[in-house]
């Protein structure tokens, strides 16, 4: 094989199996524990047995896991800065040792991988955050999914492929790093570009893409990471067919599009290293790092958590251990003097900079303004604006939460009427009490049900909220982490609207007609919210309504107010 394209390590570690050894293995594994990957394991499985992470055999050991936390390399001494690690819960690995063998299944029970254990162990996941991602911040995505998504006991081993995940959707732009490169070797391309990205890409991408493919004398690989990414990102079906739409500007026969199922953690630096270490293994010489690299956005203090340019220069450092080359590239900028883009070094001092942010573009897309010619090609925005309309034709969620006796559900009964007459979307009423007796009937009052209990509405108003209606929802949900779950399961497909009834806690019990608070004092009741067990008080919940203050008609008309300031009501 062509030097310039030697995957990294030099050696290309596909773990699947012989069809004969498959299908033996296969018979062996009805014995063997059954674990259901998660989305993210599923992502990291694929590619693990597809050799996009070589030279990894597998999920991490302990003895890796620890390298790569401390030093960005295997214990071998071979580059590697991010754990892939399988996180299982603790009933799970009490029936597990070192020796074990475990049948890894897609969500269908369908066997795709059998997992040899060398170790299992209970991380110090506030050592990975700080490690992995330089901070504890539950802002961050990532560390937000350490603690809050990510079970406790984490399992290491060798990984026997049985079969590849299937997908059903994009089929003729999914490659394996095998496939990809046996494409480049058969176009006779032997210097490539790759561009990594999680989001539409419009004319400064265009702008930045074609000029790194020039400068390096490259061909380009578009190479889009359609597994997991950012909590709110653009569904990866749209911003397919925005990708397929903007290949035409290319040149002829310069430009390719493939799809990467991959799981992203938005580790910035460590993240950008990784990303580099894939595209070598499928076969690209050069790796386009721009500003911000896998950035997850702003910490508490408002300020971004990584550097604009900390990625470029962690790939600059192992670049030559990699065996890829970076191509740095600023900020792409509008100059309207000149009427094209230029990187953000290049504009002087007098000329006219035109911009929209990220925020600005969401923001014209939902109001269904006019987004200029010189920001994004006509039939990009045609796409997005069929998949993201504007929001008075959106469906949304309003999610009460509050202490029991707050006044949830009356405000929101009140508030559902109230819409109802406005017509136009159908209304759904999520009660906690009418949620628990025809969806959750089965299910007690302990922290572990009450999370499920959530989620199940969440779920619900997710799939309300996608299709066009309403969904309000009252529960208690005293948990933090379980709201922002729901807030995550719901706003991809529209509106997402918190309103804590901030009713104290003397006035509940005042109201208290079943007499549970009375019966939680005497301990007749365990984990009652607010007595036994702690109500978490939202951070930053879109609105704050205290009863004491105005009635339920008032209040209820106020998120009226509300929602017609953000324009899902007209």
């Amino acid at each position: 094989m062509n030097k310039l394209i030697e995957p990294h390590g030099g050696t290309l570690k596909e773990l699947y199996l012989s069809a004969d050894a498959a299908a033996a293995e296969k018979q062996q594994a009805r014995e063997y524990p059954s674990w259901d990957l998660t989305y993210r394991q599923l992502c990291d499985v694929e590619l693990l047995l597809n050799g996009a992470f070589s030279p990894l055999e597998g999920f991490l050991s302990q003895a890796d896991y620890r390298c790569v936390l401390s030093d960005l390399h295997l214990e071998n001494g071979v580059l590697w800065p991010m754990p892939v690690t399988l996180d299982v819960t603790e009933t799970f690995a009490d029936g597990i040792a070192p020796g074990s063998r475990v049948a890894l299944r897609d969500p269908e029970g369908v066997l795709l991988a059998v997992l040899e254990v060398t170790d299992l162990w209970r991380p110090d996941k506030t050592v990975e955050a700080l490690q992995v991602f330089g901070t504890d911040e539950l802002l961050h995505p990532g560390v937000n999914y350490l603690f809050n998504q990510a079970h406790p006991v984490y399992l290491g081993g060798r990984l026997r492929g049985i079969e590849a995940p299937i997908h059903y959707d994009f089929k003729h732009l999914r490659d394996s790093p095998r496939e990809l490169r046996d494409k480049f070797k058969k176009w006779g391309w032997r210097r490539i570009v790759a561009f990594q990205t999680r989001n539409p890409m419009h004319r400064a991408h265009y702008e930045l893409t074609f000029r790194a493919a020039q400068l390096t004398e490259a061909n380009l690989l578009i190479h889009p990471v359609v597994g997991m990414t950012k909590p709110g990102d653009i569904d990866h079906y749209s911003r397919v067919r925005c990708y397929e739409r903007l290949l035409q500007y290319y040149p002829e026969q310069t430009t390719t599009l493939s799809l990467l199922h991959l799981a992203m953690r938005m580790g910035g630096p460590r993240e950008a290293l990784w990303h580099a270490i894939i595209r070598k293994n499928h076969g690209c010489t050069h790796f386009i790092v721009g500003r911000d690299h896998a950035g997850p956005g702003n910490n508490s203090q408002g300020k971004p958590f990584y550097g604009p340019y900390e990625a470029q220069e962690m790939v600059a450092r192992y670049q030559e251990e990699i065996g890829i080359q970076m191509v740095p590239f600023q900020e792409m900028i509008f100059v309207q003097e000149r009427a094209e883009y230029a990187p953000g070094n290049e504009v002087v001092e007098g000329e006219t900079v035109l911009n929209i942010s990220g925020t600005e573009f969401r923001r014209r897309l939902q109001e269904g303004l006019e987004i200029p010619e010189w920001f994004s090609y006509a039939d990009v925005v045609t796409e997005l604006r069929r998949a993201y309309p504007p929001r008075r034709r959106q469906g949304f969620t309003v999610f009460f939460t509050g202490l029991s006796g707050a006044g949830k559900s009356t405000i929101a009964n009140a508030l559902m009427v109230k819409l109802m007459e406005l017509g136009g979307r159908s209304v759904t009423l999520l009660d906690g009490d009418i949620v628990r007796k025809h969806l959750s009937s089965e299910l007690g009052f302990s922290r572990e049900h009450r999370n499920i209990n959530i989620l199940r509405i969440g779920f619900v108003a997710s799939e309300i909220t996608k299709n066009g209606g309403i969904a309000i929802c009252a529960p208690i949900a005293p948990y933090a982490a379980t709201r922002r779950e729901v807030r995550e399961m719901v706003s991809p497909g529209g509106g997402f609207l918190e309103v804590y009834v901030a009713t104290s806690i003397e006035v509940c019990e005042e109201r208290d007609r079943k007499g549970l608070y009375a019966k939680a004092r005497a301990g007749l009741i365990k984990e009652f919210t607010g007595i036994s067990d702690p109500y978490e008080t939202p951070e930053n919940p879109e609105m704050a309504i205290d009863t004491t203050e105005c009635t339920p008609d008032e209040a209820a008309q106020r998120i009226i107010l509300k929602l017609e300031k953000l324009g899902y009501i007209k």
